[in-house]
């Protein structure tokens, strides 16, 4: 007797999808591009798979992302390949690639699941899926008002904006921050004794992104540490106040966060992220800043980025959590066919009901059984109503029709009259 073999599972951090959670995300998905093309935004639709030399160029070779986190890998050619751990390098690539940002400005956004192999934990995967927003060309603060204004109001139409907070920062220009920086080392320099280890690396590489550290033992000192929006020169203060004016006239409530900062020195000026305090330590649903500085890091000519990326997993769960996701169906009805002749003609009936009512989700039974096994199968699918049809009804060229969800009677139609009946019912 043969060995049964193992059966082989999913990779730890890369989850399936199941049917029955597929509808959620089919809405949320639906619910963004919706508010998307409501801004005049366009899909772009970039490959998983880039040359490695991308992502050292734009995040940079000594980066956690880098070093430990990317899934690189040599193809048949010997060329280093990555699956993409985001999406801004890759769609800031294809833009510079096809001349899209030559004497033009664009509004795009992309989809899709991105890569990296951390940790797994709650709203952290090594396979996660985000919708990423890049916006090119535009230097003015009234840009980086519409993509907040966007987010507020996806979060609306979520039904969640009660439930997350805007936080806004600036960044200043390269020169306003190297200068800043110089004051914050010497800070830090003062406290070595409060700095934990992944700080005191950090004051060697980033002592920018010390400021987020979640540490509650630095909070104090953190505090205490100089700001950098008081080190920012006159353009600077000018565009972040007039974002500041442009959010108060929209009536979007926001918290001025002056550690917010970014890992990467091509981030600049405006950077802003929601927060939640439903969903513990991964509490960032979406991020975003102004990144003038990777179009030339790439290859291009100076010119003016701002976008932002949400991650699907982390909103789905605050959804979820809040009972906020529609239920959603994959079957208005069902059709029950017991008979040599009515699975014949049921068949041919259910192609006319699809011709007639393109709307219409119909699943017909397959695979056969009795009336009561195929009722089990209608009543699971979720549909509000079942057609039955026996070999007697399809003589007749008529069929049965029982709601599922309301106690009423089942009634009895011809073709034309269930086409009508059909037609009236998903017309409400």
């Amino acid at each position: 007797m043969a060995k049964q073999q193992q059966a082989i599972q999913a990779i730890r951090g890369m989850h399936d999808i199941l049917p029955e959670h597929s509808p959620y995300w089919q809405w949320l998905e639906g619910q963004a591009r919706q508010v998307l093309s409501a801004y005049g935004y366009q899909e772009i639709r970039l490959p998983i798979v880039e040359k490695t030399e991308l992502f050292k160029r734009s995040i940079g070779e000594v980066t956690d992302i880098v070093e430990k986190e990317m899934y690189t890998f040599d193809d048949r050619n010997g060329d280093s390949l990555t699956l993409r751990p985001e999406g801004t390098a890759g769609c800031l690539r294809a833009c510079l690639e096809h001349g899209l940002l030559h004497n033009q400005s664009h509004r795009l956004w992309y989809y899709g699941p991105m890569f990296r192999h951390e940790r797994p934990q709650k709203g952290r995967y090594r396979q996660f899926y985000q919708l990423g927003v890049e916006t090119y060309g535009m230097p003015g603060p009234d840009i980086d008002a519409e993509i907040i204004a966007l987010t507020d109001r996806l979060w609306k139409q979520l039904g969640i904006r009660d439930k997350v907070e805007l936080q806004i920062n600036s960044l200043g220009t390269s020169e306003e921050r190297l200068a800043y920086r110089g004051k914050l080392v010497e800070y830090f320099q003062q406290h070595l004794a409060v700095l934990d280890e992944d700080s005191l690396r950090r004051l060697e590489t980033n002592p920018l992104r010390i400021l987020d550290s979640k540490n509650p033992d630095m909070q104090t000192m953190l505090q205490q540490a100089p700001v950098l929006l008081e080190h920012l020169g006159e353009e600077s203060l000018a565009h972040f106040n007039s974002l500041k004016a442009t959010l108060d006239d929209l009536g979007i409530a926001y918290q001025l966060n002056t550690r917010l900062v970014r890992g990467l020195d091509y981030y600049g000026k405006t950077v802003f992220e929601w927060v939640t305090e439903h969903l513990g330590s991964q509490g960032t649903i979406c991020a975003g800043g102004r990144y003038d500085g990777l179009i030339e890091q790439l290859g291009g000519k100076a010119n003016h980025a701002i976008g932002f990326a949400m991650g699907m997993e982390r909103i789905l769960a605050l959804l979820e959590l809040l009972d906020n996701v529609p239920v959603a169906t994959t079957t208005d009805v069902y059709m029950i066919r017991v008979g040599t002749i009515a699975e014949a003609a049921g068949m041919r009936l259910a192609e006319r009901i699809r011709d007639a009512l393109p709307g219409l989700k119909l699943q017909v039974n397959c695979g056969g059984g009795s009336f009561k096994s195929q009722f089990k199968k209608a009543d699971k699918s979720g549909a509000e109503y079942a057609i039955i049809i026996g070999d007697d009804e399809a003589q007749r060229g008529e069929v049965a029709l029982k709601p599922l969800r309301i106690d009423a009677e089942q009634s009895t139609h011809n073709h034309d009259q269930l086409l009508q009946t059909l037609q009236d019912w998903l017309s409400r």
